[in-house]
C-alpha cells in the first residue's frame, strides 16, 4: 500500500477548475463557469500539472481535448471531489452547525422557501448559490449545496428529487423569423430548424426533442456551454431554442416566444443528496413543497 505521507499534495480547487475544463472543452467558457480569467486558470490547471507530473490537455483549433492522462485522472478527479463534499456534508451534520446553501439557476425563485426556513431557524446560516445550468449534480455531490431548485432532465443516481411544479415550453426565435408573431406552433413547423446542442445527451434529448416522436433526429445546430451562447446564436439566426415559460422573465429584445404545442412541460425540481437527513435539509425540503409550487410565487431573488 503507498504510504499516505508521498501522495502528492492536491488541492481540491485545481482538482475542481480540472474537471470544469474537462466538462466544457474550453479554457474560456470553463474560466466563465468559474468567475475567474482565463490566464489565471491556466495558470492553475499547469499548477496541477505540475503536482501531478503529466499534462492533463492538449488545445487544438477545435478546442480543448484531454490527454490520455487526461482521461484517466477525470473519473477519478470527480470521485475524489464527491469525496471530499460528502466527508464535509457529513462532518458538518455531526458537529450540527446550523448552515446550509440551497443551489438555483437561472430563472427560478427560491426566495419564498428561504425567506421560510430563515423564520423558523432564526439562528441557522441560510444561504444561496446561484449555479450555471450544467452545475447542480456536481454542486450537490461535491458539497458546494445542499439542496438545489433546478429543472430536469438531471442524472438522479445519488440523489433525491422532488417534482415542485410544471413549465411550458416554449420556442425563441429572432424577431424577423418567419413563426415569430404566431399564435402557437408544433414540432412539424420546426422540423427542419437547427436548434441549439449541449454536451449533455440528456439535455439534448429533452431541450431539441431529439429524437423526434416519428423517430427523425432533431437537426444540428451550434454546440453551446452556456444560457448566453444559446440565445446569441438564436439572434444571429443560426438555430432556434426551445426554453421553458418563466412568467415575468425578459429574454433579449430581439427575440420573442412562440407557444410550443404538442411536448410535454418542463419540470422544476428540488434535490438532494440521497440520506442527507440533516434537520435544515428536510425543513428546506418541506418548504420548497410548500411554496415553491408555480410562477405565482414571489420574485425577489434570496
Amino acid at each position: 500500500m503507498a504510504d499516505p505521507a508521498s501522495a502528492p499534495d492536491l488541492d481540491l480547487r485545481l482538482v475542481r477548475y480540472f474537471t470544469v475544463v474537462a466538462g466544457q472543452r474550453h479554457f474560456g467558457r470553463a474560466a466563465g463557469v468559474l468567475h475567474i480569467t482565463q490566464p489565471a486558470l491556466s495558470r492553475q490547471i499547469q499548477r496541477l500539472e505540475q503536482v501531478l507530473g503529466a499534462r492533463l490537455f492538449d488545445r487544438t483549433p477545435q478546442g480543448t481535448l484531454l490527454t490520455e492522462a487526461g482521461e484517466v485522472f477525470l473519473p477519478r478527479a470527480r470521485a475524489l471531489l464527491r469525496a471530499a463534499g460528502e466527508a464535509a456534508a457529513v462532518t458538518r451534520a455531526a458537529a450540527e452547525p446550523s448552515r446550509i446553501t440551497v443551489g438555483y439557476i437561472n430563472g427560478i425563485f427560491v426566495t419564498p422557501a428561504v425567506r421560510e426556513l430563515r423564520r423558523r431557524f432564526p439562528d441557522a446560516d441560510v444561504r444561496t448559490l446561484h449555479l450555471d445550468w450544467g452545475e447542480p449534480r456536481e454542486a450537490l455531490l461535491t458539497g458546494r449545496v445542499d439542496a438545489v431548485v433546478t429543472r430536469l432532465p438531471l442524472r438522479t443516481d445519488g440523489l433525491r428529487v422532488t417534482v415542485l411544479h410544471d413549465e411550458p415550453r416554449v420556442l425563441v426565435v429572432p424577431l424577423d423569423h418567419r413563426l415569430a408573431g404566431k399564435e402557437s406552433v408544433t414540432l412539424d413547423d420546426i422540423a427542419d430548424e437547427p436548434l441549439p446542442r449541449g454536451r449533455d445527451p440528456l439535455w439534448n434529448a429533452f431541450w431539441r426533442v431529439d429524437p423526434r416522436p416519428d423517430g427523425s433526429p432533431a437537426p444540428d445546430g451550434p454546440l453551446i456551454g452556456a444560457v448566453e451562447d444559446k440565445f446569441e446564436h438564436v439572434a444571429a439566426g443560426q438555430a432556434v431554442a426551445i426554453v421553458p415559460l418563466v412568467p415575468g422573465a425578459t429574454i433579449r429584445p430581439d427575440l420573442t416566444a412562440v407557444p410550443l404545442h404538442g411536448v410535454e412541460p418542463s419540470q422544476v425540481v428540488l434535490a438532494t443528496r440521497a440520506g442527507d437527513n440533516h434537520r435544515l435539509t428536510a425543513a428546506f425540503r418541506r418548504s420548497a413543497e410548500a411554496l415553491l409550487t408555480g410562477p405565482e410565487q414571489g420574485r425577489d431573488q434570496a
